[in-house]
């Protein structure tokens, strides 16, 4: 159990971060949404193992504190939040690390490389916080917040069909990289690394899933991972869903169709949306009451980013509240990916309530004697 969580509100007092990580997801997406909430947030301090790197990314962003390690960093800032940008092998220690030193955690995704970390670190949280949440910004955009209370309050009718594409492009030199296509370090291949945003959001806004059928394959690239899977998935409600996630597509795109009783709804992007990104398209006979299909579109346009995010993050901090895409939540996404691997690799369908916190599929992602590229 952590120590008790910092305060980290007060009069004229800003919430103090820390960044673990100083490569691209830092500079590109962590460090310019700090800045744009610098009213709320400072940073304090930034770690790498890279000490040249460090200090480059720190004169850039005019950040002080320049560390070789989380456990450094956490020594001598007492951050309130701790930022995890490092590769996902690193990410169990370092948000352990942060919940111990009494820091809330946002932690890249994956979140972790299994489900037995994800609850070696929830198990580090207190009521009231410090609490560990993940980045899954693609939930937190007008679209998907008007779609998600659309489903709630069956506006559209009941779901029956969805679709969740994540075709994206990685050429064979992406993997070059050491840590990338490994089972021990990147804790799976694009289900896990690129799928798992669109698989949030299908899940934010479809709710629980029950069973899953998958096949996954690698077909082209030199990994030790997939670099494709299918799956079929039914959920609690009674829709069923067909999730595809692909490093080999070169027209690249993210998309999520959910066909109603009464409308189709799509959000087609890439990285991220606004919502220009959507469509609501009426069924026929719903068609006939204008006035009602010209309220399903948001009336607000909130792109999904990190910066809604961390907004929402800070404002949990302040009230001492479990944010979103941590707990329960979160857990159900990193769930979701292993019953797809343990359904590609058995053959056999999966279902959630069957999951059990031990065995081949908690510690891992993947069964050891199964090697893609080798069936057939």
């Amino acid at each position: 159990m952590s120590e008790a969580a910092h305060s980290p509100t007060g009069p004229d007092r800003k919430i103090r971060a820390g960044l673990i990580g100083a490569g691209g997801i830092a500079t590109i997406a962590h460090l310019p949404t700090l800045k744009a909430h610098q009213d709320r947030v400072e940073v304090v301090g930034i770690a790498d193992l890279d000490p040249d790197r460090v200090g480059q990314v720190a004169d850039e962003w005019g950040i002080a504190g320049r560390y070789r390690s989380a456990q450094e960093l956490l020594d001598a800032e007492s951050p309130d939040l701790l930022i995890i940008c490092t590769p996902p092998s690193a990410h169990k220690d370092a948000a352990i690390a942060g919940l111990r030193a009494g820091a809330w955690v946002w932690c890249e995704k994956p979140p972790v490389l299994t489900l037995a970390e994800y609850d070696a670190v929830a198990a580090e949280e207190a009521e009231g916080g410090p609490y560990a949440s993940y980045v899954y910004q693609h939930r937190f955009g007008s679209g998907a917040k008007t779609l998600k209370k659309q489903v709630a309050e069956a506006t559209l009718g009941r779901p029956l069909v969805a679709l969740c594409n994540t075709l994206w492009y990685r050429p064979h030199a992406y993997y070059d990289v050491p840590w990338r296509g490994k089972w021990a370090t990147e804790g799976g291949g694009p289900a896990m690394g690129h799928g798992i945003h669109q698989i949030d959001l299908l899940l934010e806004v479809l709710g629980e899933w029950t069973e899953i059928t998958a096949v996954a394959e690698k077909l082209d690239r030199e990994v030790e991972t997939e670099d494709f899977s299918s799956a079929i998935v039914r959920f609690a409600n009674g829709a069923i869903a067909t999730v595809v996630t692909s490093v080999l597509s070169p027209r690249e795109v993210s998309y999520l169709r959910f066909d109603f009783q009464d409308a189709t709804v799509e959000v087609e992007h890439l990285y991220g949306y606004d919502n220009s990104s959507w469509r609501w398209t009426p069924a026929p006979h719903a068609a006939e009451d204008l006035a009602t299909v010209e309220s399903w579109s948001p009336q607000e346009n909130v792109p999904s980013s990190h910066r809604q995010q961390l907004a929402e993050l800070l404002d949990s901090m302040e009230a001492k509240e479990r944010p979103r895409a941590s707990g329960e939540e979160g857990r159900r996404t990193l769930e979701f990916i292993a019953a797809l691997y343990q359904s590609a690799e058995t053959g056999k369908s999966v279902k959630r309530s069957e999951l059990r916190n031990a065995g081949t599929y908690y510690t891992a992602m993947h069964d050891e004697s199964h090697i893609y590229g080798k069936q057939g």
